[in-house]
Formats: C-alpha cells, structure tokens, sequence
C-alpha cells in the first residue's frame, strides 16, 4: 500500500493462495475491470485459473483500477501484483 501526497492510497492487489490448492501459480483468464474503471468493494475484477480451479477475483475495496501488471492469458505467481486500485481519501 502506498500513500499519495493528495491523501490518496494506492492498494495492490495480488495473486492468492487458493484454499487447500498447491498451485504456484495463476492464469489470467479475462480482465472483468480495466484501467480507469470505478469498481466496488467486493465486484469481481479478473477471473483467475489454476491447475486444478477457475475463479473470480475480488476487488478488497473501493474507487479506481489504475494499473493492470497482467495482460490476459500471463501466468503470474502467487503473492505477485495483478493491479493497484487508487483509494481516494474520503
């Protein structure tokens, strides 16, 4: 998390383990949200694809998706950002 000098905070949001999934790794299967988009606190951002499970990823908060790190079909690692979202502060 990082914090902008207009008292913004910038939340990257990364790959997680999957319960009781080995995986090292994630697929991106598609972007739900782009950059500049205004998301919600829990609205599904990107579906993610491991070995063994598909999954909707969820936005931990709320304001705009700034910057995507992952193009559609990357492989990322788990704890690797996929994008920040920009936290305005209230």
């Amino acid at each position: 998390m990082k914090l902008y000098p207009e008292g913004g905070t910038l939340i990257t949001v990364v790959v997680p383990k999957s319960g009781g999934v080995t995986s090292t790794k994630a697929s991106v299967v598609r972007w739900l949200k782009h950059e500049g988009d205004r998301v919600k606190a829990g609205e599904p951002l990107v579906e993610l694809e491991t070995e063994k499970v598909s999954y909707e990823l969820e936005s931990p908060s709320a304001d705009i998706l700034v910057k995507l790190f992952a193009r559609e079909t990357a492989e990322v690692p788990v704890g690797e950002p996929l994008c920040e979202i920009e936290e305005s502060a209230a």
